[in-house]
């Protein structure tokens, strides 16, 4: 019997959206493989390869055969201990192996807390821009993702008053990026602990996304909201990982440090869901971590050249703003001045328009606003050569600029 076409995919997970993030560098990857000089600023990765040392841990350790067997769930011991001795050399953050979870990557973190935090319809204060994985995560474990906009006239960052604004008697947890994806925005100090503290007043969750902490620059400075708002120790999940630091983006190692009670949930879940991460990736997170930050300071000195550059290029195309970005390696520019014009015969109608156009015409693959809840924008992120900033943009600034 041939069931209706409703019930052969759960509605929970047919309300699922694909990343858009990924479905752009997909689609980028597939026209370059099909003889098309595309230039992709959609995926968020590093240019660079892992760092030699890390690589040659993994190697010696694959050598090994007791890394060919299952280890457990919640991470290898020795790579649970090197990320509490990271965190308290990087933020200053004393915590044991004991509230340390090792999942795949930073989006199993995600959720993996989101899971062991959420009853159905708990209420999570999302500030908007924001990175395409957290609201489909929430709404998977059951919560309502309620979003606080922000805009570049502020700097893409959230006062105290809006999330204020946005709290009911349903609200449980506030995600809290600094810096940010998509918006290479940074609270400073002071504003990171006027929302921790009103978090703490609250009695409201925190789950704060710190994978991009070293990528901070000029007079930017990376604070973690526990160490800033001691008394949030139990209220808090922080999330982190070596992808962007290390260039490890494909190793999928990433952690959750929170409360014992909660990190005990989320391993229970990890056990029947994934196990272990890959013993091979876990080393080479300890390679790592243990290391110093030499090869983490190279690849900040390009990516602090690259955002001045793209930066500028952007902001000279008319239609387009451009704030300078603090943090991470993304541009999120305003298009707003392009949209109601007509390129190449193509009206342009939202954002996601201007991205398709982008890439048909100029062969240049960015992503629009819409996939991160503020329609009007597209982000670049300029983990990529100079050489191919430079074209892309001039590519962009072409097209644009026979807008009408």
């Amino acid at each position: 019997m041939n069931l209706p076409p409703t019930a052969r995919v759960s509605s929970r997970i047919a309300a699922i959206t694909e990343s858009a993030t990924l479905a752009v560098d997909a689609k980028s990857k597939a026209l370059k493989a099909a003889g098309r000089p595309v230039i992709g600023f959609g995926a968020g990765e590093p240019d660079f390869p892992t760092p030699g040392y890390i690589v040659e841990a993994a190697i010696a350790a694959a050598r090994l055969p007791k890394w060919h067997r299952y280890t457990p769930a919640g991470g290898l011991p020795e790579l649970k201990e090197a990320i509490a001795g990271k965190t308290l050399r990087d933020s200053g953050y004393t915590v044991t192996a004991a509230q340390v979870l090792v999942t795949n990557g930073g989006k199993q973190a995600l959720y993996n807390t989101f899971a062991a935090l959420l009853d159905p319809a708990d209420e999570v204060i999302l500030p908007a821009p924001y990175w395409t994985t957290y609201p489909e995560s929430i709404r998977l474990a059951g919560g309502v993702p309620v979003e606080v906009m922000t805009d570049e006239t502020t700097g893409y960052r959230a006062t105290v008053a809006q999330l204020e604004a946005a709290r009911t008697p349903r609200t449980k947890v506030l995600v809290f990026v600094s810096p940010s994806n998509p918006t290479g925005a940074v609270y400073s100090p002071a504003e990171t602990k006027l929302i921790g503290e009103w978090a703490l007043a609250n009695g409201i969750w925190v789950v704060t996304d710190e994978i991009y902490e070293h990528l901070v620059y000029g007079g930017a400075e990376f604070s973690s909201m526990p160490v800033l708002v001691p008394g949030l120790a139990d209220t808090c999940v922080i999330i982190n990982g070596v992808a962007k630091t290390y260039a490890m983006t494909g190793w999928r190692v990433g952690w959750m440090i929170g409360p014992q009670d909660v990190i005990k949930a989320a391993t229970n879940l990890q056990s029947h869901s994934t196990s272990n991460v890959a013993n091979i990736s876990q080393i080479a997170a300890v390679a790592a971590l243990s290391g110093d930050l030499t090869a983490v300071d190279e690849m900040k000195i390009a990516f602090d050249r690259r955002r001045k550059l793209i930066t500028r290029m952007l902001d000279a195309i008319p239609g387009i703003t451009c704030p300078l970005p603090e943090g991470a390696f993304y541009v999120y520019p305003s298009v707003k001045g392009l949209i109601g014009k007509t390129i190449r015969g193509n009206e342009i109608t939202s954002s996601v328009d201007l991205a398709d156009v982008i890439l048909d015409e100029a062969e240049v693959a960015v992503v629009p606003g819409e996939a991160f809840g503020t329609p009007g924008y597209l982000r670049l992120s300029y983990a990529i050569g100079d050489d191919d900033i430079v074209e892309g943009v001039t590519r962009m600034a072409a097209l644009l600029g026979e807008a009408k």
